[in-house]
């Protein structure tokens, strides 16, 4: 408690110090935001705001429970459940600006706000959901909600907002209220630790360095320009290439010198792991182990089991025996491929024996043997802005939505574009930002988030405001963006997400578009169908300097290689789902190192020594910063939800059917949070869902 004192205090000292720069109404998180739609004042934002902000909010919000807890009328649904779910308005405006920033465009002043905050956020939210007297309320409601005549949606904003305080802790005894907050105080902070240590290993701590050109050998011109681009922005002479995907995997496909190859991947698969000031070995255990407390603190025996009672498959076990029946196919499939990219180098007299960091440079190789097809041949028919556009036509098409970029919205970094989204009849849905390219202050990936959230109020539309962020091949001097296969089927599959965010309808923040962790990718991965559909293709991917469209030829070697690497991509990832399952389903404590425990974990599946996790410990960021923990099995879950769905447009004969998109977009997308989620995929599908599809797709049948 005496850490969070001196915080507060620290806090207290930056709340006067913005006070004596600004007076508090120039603050733009404390008034009206006076934007087209609403948007963040950006532009008129400083770093010196956040922190007044944030306490204000929390003062405010407080001010909100203690309306309720001190309403002397009997607990009914508006007066508690309804009240509850609109309070805080202004600390949820500041969070989601300032939590989409720190992970997008950081720097050393958010990232001390960040860690400065997050304790008093820790306190504040304890300080709601361990409120005996409010809970006390929430209860009552809960109790005679059959009584109280609720509509549907009423029913169950009540049940989430219950269920919500009795797992974080409502029920627990003083002292044991008094343990979890001290739980969750650290765990706020160790996340962050985490992210930022990350961040400087992907940004900062590697760069590989090429001064003599003999060592650029077999790299396509246009990898070799971004090198000299990033070089010359980084003042260094010769090429540079960094951890970021856009610039170190085409040089892993294309580099001939193995020694290079190696250097740079050991780069990536060390971040976090080099004993370093941003080594995460000691944060990782310190996580696992409080959240395995945590867990049983709350009746749980393990984290795994806290997580999953929330989600679709329920339990651990269900989790496992779905990731174990899909690595049965998909091991010997990736044994297989070894054997192939062996062989080329046997024959080509390597004399040595394939290592992970010759994984994509031979998987390249046996691309353009088998099926004729080479990376550096697609990029030129996906330039960014063709892609996007085929994305916004496939949406139109599917749902008769339009995407209109405006110039007059603020951004917080000059390259962000906006659009503004309408109904086919001209009504507005929301606003959708897109930042693509990486930058020294955003994080390694792609993901999708809100600075508004959907929800009706007063019988009107709050509509949202979403933003896509990725990291993609930036354009040189001579090219524009060039995407790679890869970075089209992510754009995608992150505008999944943002239609899942622009189409939401609900009355209450808690339960609109509110899903299941094995649900939430169902929307995303769907959209990547599309993207390498013939017709689809057809439609947007065409030359950026010709304007031809894509050729026969290649749309077929595109569909004949459909299967190509999916051994690899298929144990990577469920190597790294089971590695997350077994970190969080620690019942105590780890009694040996993190790296010690991975090692256990992939030597029980029989992981082969070519092929990594698709996430070690100490950079598997979707776990231990972000939201994903015992969750990362979740993308092929929902796989197989998507496959389904894809397949029913394919098997109307009309990947545009009208009435199933319109479903689609009731059932899946709009509606998604008004019930579980595999009730929701029924009521579009009318059948629950077949594997089926999936195992095809990925050549597991």
């Amino acid at each position: 408690m005496k850490n969070i004192t001196v915080i507060f205090a620290i806090a207290c000292l930056i709340l006067i110090s913005g006070c004596k720069k600004n007076n508090m109404n120039e603050n733009p998180f404390l008034v009206a935001y006076q934007t087209p739609f609403g948007v963040p004042p950006f532009d008129k934002i400083d770093t010196t705001d956040y922190m007044p902000a944030f306490i204000e909010g929390m003062k405010q919000e407080k001010e909100d429970i203690d309306r309720i807890v001190n309403n002397t009328e009997a607990p009914d649904f508006e007066n508690t459940i309804y009240a509850f779910d609109r309070k805080g308005n202004l600390l949820k405006n500041v969070s989601k600006v300032f939590d989409n920033l720190n992970s997008a465009n950081t720097n050393d002043q958010m990232q001390a706000i960040a860690r400065n905050v997050s304790p008093l956020l820790s306190k504040h939210r304890d300080d709601i959901y361990l409120n005996e007297k409010l809970f006390a309320r929430i209860k009552a409601v809960y109790e005679k909600r059959s009584e109280m005549k609720l509509d549907s949606q009423q029913l169950r904003v009540t049940e989430k907002f219950y269920n919500d305080f009795v797992r974080r802790g409502a029920n627990l005894d003083p002292a044991h209220k008094d343990q979890l907050r001290e739980l969750n105080a650290e765990l706020s902070l160790l996340s962050l630790e985490f992210g930022e240590n990350l961040l400087a290993e992907t940004n900062k701590n590697f760069k590989l360095v090429i001064e003599d050109s003999a060592d650029l050998d077999g790299l396509p011109q246009s990898v070799i320009d971004a090198g000299a681009e990033a070089a010359a922005n980084a003042g260094i002479k010769g090429w540079v290439y960094t951890l970021s995907k856009p610039s170190m995997i085409p040089f892993m496909q294309y580099a001939k010198k193995r020694n290079l190859r190696e250097k740079i991947y050991r780069g990536y698969f060390m971040r976090g792991n080099n004993g370093n000031a941003n080594d995460n070995n000691e944060i990782v255990a310190k996580i696992v182990n409080l959240r395995a407390k945590k867990a049983r603190l709350l009746g749980y025996q393990s984290y795994a089991d806290y997580v999953i009672e929330e989600n679709m498959a329920k339990t651990p076990a269900n989790v496992y025996d779905f990731l174990r029946k899909l690595w049965k196919p998909a091991l010997p499939m990736s044994v297989k491929e070894v054997a192939a990219m062996q062989k080329i180098i046997d024959r080509e007299g390597g004399q040595f024996k394939l290592q992970p960091w010759d994984w994509w440079y031979y998987a390249e190789i046996v691309r353009k043997e088998k099926y004729d097809l080479d990376d550096a041949e697609l990029r030129p028919y996906f330039s960014l802005d063709r892609v996007r556009n085929g994305m916004f036509m496939v949406a139109g098409k599917l749902y008769g939505i339009t995407f209109t970029k405006r110039y007059d919205l603020p951004v917080y970094e000059k390259e962000v574009e906006t659009y503004e989204v309408k109904e086919a009849d001209g009504t507005s849905l929301g606003i959708l930002y897109l930042d693509y390219f990486p930058r020294d202050g955003k994080g390694a990936g792609a993901w999708c988030t809100d600075f508004r959230s959907a929800v009706w109020e007063k019988g009107k539309r709050i509509d949202p405001i979403a933003s896509i962020v990725c990291n993609f091949t930036k354009p040189t001097a001579n090219t524009p963006a060039l995407l790679n296969w890869d970075e089209v089927t992510t754009l995608f599959h992150e505008f999944g997400h943002g239609l899942h965010a622009l189409f939401t309808q609900g009355n209450y923040y808690r339960t609109a578009g509110d899903v299941p962790n094995d649900f939430v990718e169902l929307p995303s991965q769907v959209m990547e169908n599309w993207a390498g559909d013939p017709d689809v293709l057809r439609a947007y991917a065409k030359h950026y300097k010709t304007g031809e469209p894509i050729p026969e030829t290649l749309i077929a070697k595109i569909q004949k290689s459909g299967l190509f690497n999916q051994g690899f991509e298929t144990v990577e990832y469920i190597a790294a789902s089971i590695l997350d399952m077994d970190i969080h389903s620690v019942r105590d404590s780890l009694q040996i190192s993190v790296g010690g425990f991975e090692k256990q974990s992939m030597d029980k599946i029989g992981l082969i020594e070519e092929i990594l996790p698709r996430y070690r410990s100490t950079y598997f960021s979707h776990i231990f910063d972000g939201g994903y923990a015992a969750g990362y099995y979740v993308y092929i879950w929902a796989a197989v939800l998507d496959a389904d769905a894809f397949s029913a447009f394919k098997e109307s004969g009309n990947i545009y059917n009208p009435e199933l998109a319109a479903r689609f977009r009731k059932y899946c997308l709009a509606e998604s949070g008004n019930n579980d989620g595999m009730i929701q995929y029924q009521k579009f599908r009318g059948k629950e869902p077949s594997v089926e599809p999936l195992l095809i797709r990925r050549g597991l049948k």
